[in-house]
């Protein structure tokens, strides 16, 4: 065995430790969390570290969780703020590519200068806060968590630079035969680029459903609370009681007793609640995903 392949040898060893610890690292808290969840509640406080198995299997926890409404309605509003804004942010983020990407485009250039620009600067959170509230007057509306930030700049050019690497032979035969620019957009352009655009997808949907500073700030209305915003209440401030008490003063007698048992339990149940829809839903994607990031890595 010569020198150099004893060095890359152990090279590889090394990149495959180094990736099993990350694996590790990735996968002990989540199975931390879900371990907890599931266990007596009594055992998980007398726990100080790392709980690697589930004892005295319960679903109390989860039972306490689904009777708060702030959670219930906390998922109803997200699901309705993360479809509408990925929907509409895909449709904005796909024309304005789209058109960015062409070669006869009016000051393309200047236009892409401005769009990076506002990567990199903006007016601040006070600037911001004027423009919703005074100008779009959107102050405890919905359409504050959708609308101010349906467009991704990062997307948008993502997007752009995985149309710009289709053939123009493609587009020109197309307007040979007469297709208009949404046809050849349909038709033509989005078909080639499917792995792209679940790439950009999954970045809407992780983005919108891990939103929770946007609400904080600009909402009032708990019955308007995306889910996020509601952990963040109970992992962040500990604020837990309407959870035990089920959001409801005639049940408090009957949970006051658990609301130090379950405490730590019930933030282990609403992690697990928050985060099950995106473990479901990535799998189905997962095969685009690394496709779509490599024509954005090379090409960008």
């Amino acid at each position: 065995m010569n020198h150099r392949s004893i060095s890359r040898y152990v090279f590889e060893w090394f990149n495959t430790l180094l990736f099993i610890g990350v694996i590790l690292v990735c996968i002990l808290p989540v199975w931390h969390v879900v371990c907890a969840s599931f266990s007596d509640a009594s055992w998980v406080l007398g726990q100080t570290g790392l709980i690697w198995r589930i004892k005295g299997f319960t679903l109390k926890g989860y039972s306490l969780v689904f009777q708060n409404k702030d959670i219930v309605t906390g998922y109803l509003n997200t699901f309705f703020y993360v479809f509408t804004a990925t929907a509409l942010g895909m449709l904005v983020t796909v024309m304005a590519a789209y058109a960015l990407s062409r070669k006869e485009a009016l000051w393309g250039n200047t236009i892409m200068f401005f769009i990076t620009f506002t990567m990199m600067f903006n007016g601040g959170m006070i600037a911001y806060y004027i423009i919703v509230t005074k100008g779009l007057h959107m102050f405890d509306s919905r359409w504050v968590l959708i609308l101010p930030v349906c467009l991704s700049a990062y997307n948008m050019i993502i997007v752009r630079t995985a149309m710009v690497g289709i053939p123009e032979s493609l587009i020109e035969s197309a307007k040979l035969d007469g297709a208009g620019h949404f046809k050849i957009l349909f038709s033509i352009v989005l078909p080639l680029m499917k792995a792209t655009l679940a790439t950009v997808v999954l970045y809407y949907i992780v983005a919108h459903w891990n939103s929770w500073f946007q609400a904080s700030i600009f909402l009032r209305d708990r019955g308007k609370f995306p889910l996020q915003l509601v952990l963040k209440e109970i992992l962040v401030n500990g604020d837990v009681s309407t959870t035990i008490t089920g959001g409801s003063n005639a049940n408090a007698s009957d949970y006051a007793g658990d609301l130090i048992l379950y405490k730590q339990t019930v933030k282990y149940c609403t992690i697990v609640v928050s985060t099950l829809p995106i473990f479901i839903f990535y799998p189905f994607i997962q095969k685009h995903f690394e496709a779509g990031v490599m024509i954005g890595a090379i090409k960008g």
